[in-house]
């Protein structure tokens, strides 16, 4: 055998040993149990957050949705696992809105849905003009972002409660300036009662709802280019133009997001109405979540708050959905549109 022919034969086998003795093939194995390790480690780190959530809200939601089909009133509040079970007795009792649980609780609905809309559409309105306004860099600009903010930095026990100090009838700000000041009132309204309930209600909402409207639009203002607006001031638009073609169409996605997160937690409202009326809100601002625990903490009949809870959980589930899947598919029509 010639030697070049002896080299080919060998060289198989050579390179086989290469490899097998190369650094490499021993690090090879042991890759798979790091890159298991690397991959697990975020959710490992995650797993304490979940636990939490899930005894925080999963559970109290599973145990909620329960006592639902339970009979559950003041007899057995020491025992609610012996409380008979009540099927949709509970339900039924929520929906007949013939008959006065059912009628309050739909009026109490319509309220809330009322309020809601208003807060949330006030919210917005204020924000965006108070985050288009800052847009451009003046003198004294960070001071007024950092005053805008201040009623969202305050807690809501203490903004709620100089509210309620604001609207007293006798001596407070709001008809000492009305009344007193201004003489726009022929005498001293009672906030806090009757039909104003209603407004005095809308006003603290929106004043400590569109400053985080306002946060996340100006947050939004900042990825929108500044070579659109000279553009288009060369072109002629005036600034009622820019906003309309620039601003809003470039804010969609941002103010789909604000939008839903404002109807969430302006439906969801307890602490504002339960601080400004108490344990009893006048009719005119029975908001449904003040409702519902004067339904479970003031009449003891849990069973049936409970049942309140859950359709309204499924009432915002609703309609998270159907937001949701309208506004996706905006965004694929628009895709299509421009593709």
């Amino acid at each position: 055998m010639s030697p070049d022919t002896a080299m080919t034969a060998t060289a198989p086998a050579a390179q086989a040993a290469v490899r097998k003795d190369a650094p490499g093939a021993a690090r090879g194995p042991r890759r798979r149990p790091g890159r298991i390790r690397r991959i697990g480690l975020p959710y490992l780190l995650l797993l304490p957050a979940l636990i939490l959530e899930l005894l925080v809200h999963l559970v109290p939601m599973v145990i909620g949705i329960v006592m639902s089909f339970k009979e559950l009133t003041q007899f057995y509040i020491r025992d609610w696992g012996t409380a008979p079970w009540a099927g949709l007795d509970n339900y039924k009792v929520s929906v007949d809105f013939d008959a006065p649980v059912g009628a309050a609780l739909l009026h109490s609905f319509l309220v809330t849905v009322a309020f809601t809309v208003l807060s949330v559409g006030l919210c917005w309105i204020v924000g965006t003009a108070a985050a288009i306004c800052l847009q451009d860099t003046f003198r004294g600009r960070g001071l007024l972002r950092a005053l805008f903010l201040v009623p969202y930095a305050l807690p809501v026990y203490a903004a709620v409660i100089t509210w309620v100090f604001m609207f007293q009838h006798d001596n407070g700000l709001v008809n000492h300036v009305l009344h007193d000041q201004l003489g726009l009132t022929d005498k001293p309204s009672f906030w806090l009662i009757g039909d104003n309930s209603f407004l005095a209600l809308l006003t603290v909402s929106v004043w400590k709802g569109w400053p985080f409207a306002f946060l996340i639009v100006m947050a939004g203002l900042q990825n929108i280019p500044r070579e659109l607006y000279e553009a288009a001031a060369l072109d002629g638009a005036g600034m009622l133009q820019q906003i309309r073609r620039i601003t809003l169409p470039s804010l969609r996605a941002v103010n789909q997001v604000l939008v839903l997160v404002l109807f969430l937690w302006t439906f969801n409202d307890f602490n504002t109405p339960y601080v400004l009326f108490g344990r009893t809100a006048p009719e005119a601002a029975d908001l449904i979540s003040v409702h519902i625990y004067q339904a479970s903490f003031v009449t003891w009949n849990f069973g049936t708050g409970s049942a309140m809870s859950v359709l309204l959980l499924l009432f915002l589930l609703a309609v998270t959905g159907v937001y949701l899947a309208l506004t996706s598919r905006q965004r694929s029509q628009r895709k299509v549109k421009h593709g």
